[in-house]
């Protein structure tokens, strides 16, 4: 096997990270490129003076036996938990205990300790937004929003939400196309610290009424000190019908949503904060797996190419390393 002199992956999220660790593994010359100065992608943690929140995924689950495996591995690495919620679902007629008995984890002691681990000593170039990729001689150069190229790399693999993947896939037409298909839903996550516990033997809840799709005592799970702490994500509908409301106001609105829902009276708060996701989730699952042109050596990943959860993040990263290796 020729191994080529260097693969540029854009986005460090789980998909972008699971197709880097399996390349440089099997001794393929990696770097990331992320807007974010960190990683994780969707899988993002807020750090505040009354502690931290898990303002994207809350957790995942593990279907999949590769997954599975991997899974163990992080555990014993000490990068992720297991998650127990007092779990709920609340609709319109009250608040009722959940039948849904799957394993969930999250990343101990906040949700980016997982992407953390897994990018060991990968190259990472953070706070760099890739906006083109030009191929010259069998080869890729990117430039930046600010006009910085890198290169050159004979491969790239793409590894972003499917909107902000549809002009990096310029070359493959095809690739861009599939892109296009995949829609992906906005969504409002907010940050609440208490100053004082919340009145409820509520852990988290699913709810099917009302402007929240989710809520959360973040300080329930593994390694979490702090324990008047919420998250709340709203739904995509809601979301998309208040893309542009002030953040304040979304925050004082989803925080009343919640005393609704957990039907009491909630204590002040310390801390109210909302953040916006234009690219919370896919609108549909797909089976994809990943997207790949390896006649010019273009590829993409992410969780729209695969399920639609972290779990299909990573098996679609994997996906894409594949192909790489294919190639080479």
């Amino acid at each position: 096997m020729s191994l080529p002199s260097s693969v540029a992956i854009i986005g460090a999220g789980m998909a972008g990270i699971s197709a880097a660790r399996q390349l440089h593994e099997a001794g393929v010359t990696v770097e990331l490129f992320d807007k974010s100065r960190g990683t994780g992608g969707r899988m993002s943690s807020k750090r505040t003076e009354y502690g931290e929140f898990d303002i994207g995924t809350q957790y995942f689950t593990a279907r999949h036996n590769a997954f599975r495996s991997e899974l163990e591995s992080w555990r014993e690495q000490g990068w992720v938990a297991r998650w127990q919620p007092r779990l709920c679902r609340i609709d319109e007629h009250g608040i009722h205990p959940s039948e849904d008995e799957q394993h969930r984890y999250v990343g101990s002691p906040r949700m980016t300790a997982l992407s953390r681990g897994l990018l060991g000593g990968l190259t990472l170039h953070g706070s760099v937004r890739i906006t083109q990729i030009d191929r010259h001689d069998q080869e890729w150069i990117m430039a930046d929003s600010d006009g910085n190229q890198y290169g050159p790399f004979t491969q790239v693999v793409v590894a972003t939400p499917a909107p902000q993947a549809i002009p990096l896939l310029a070359a493959a037409p095809q690739l861009a196309r599939a892109a296009e298909q995949a829609a992906m839903e906005p969504g409002w996550a907010v940050s609440i610290s208490f100053s004082e516990p919340v009145a409820t033997t509520i852990d988290a809840a699913f709810v099917r009424s009302g402007p929240l799709d989710w809520i959360c005592a973040n300080h329930s799970k593994p390694g979490r000190a702090e324990n008047c702490n919420w998250v709340l994500q709203s739904t995509p509908e809601w979301a998309a019908a208040h893309l542009d409301t002030p953040a304040a106001e979304v925050a004082e609105l989803l925080l009343q949503a919640l005393g609704k829902a957990l039907q009491t009276a909630l204590p002040a708060t310390r801390l109210l904060q909302a953040h916006r996701w234009l690219y919370a989730r896919p609108a549909q699952t797909s089976d994809w797996g990943a997207l790949a042109a390896p006649d010019i050596g273009l590829y993409a990943c992410g969780d729209w190419c695969l399920g639609g959860r972290l779990e299909g993040a990573w098996l679609s990263g994997q996906q894409a390393a594949q192909a790489v290796l294919g190639q080479l």
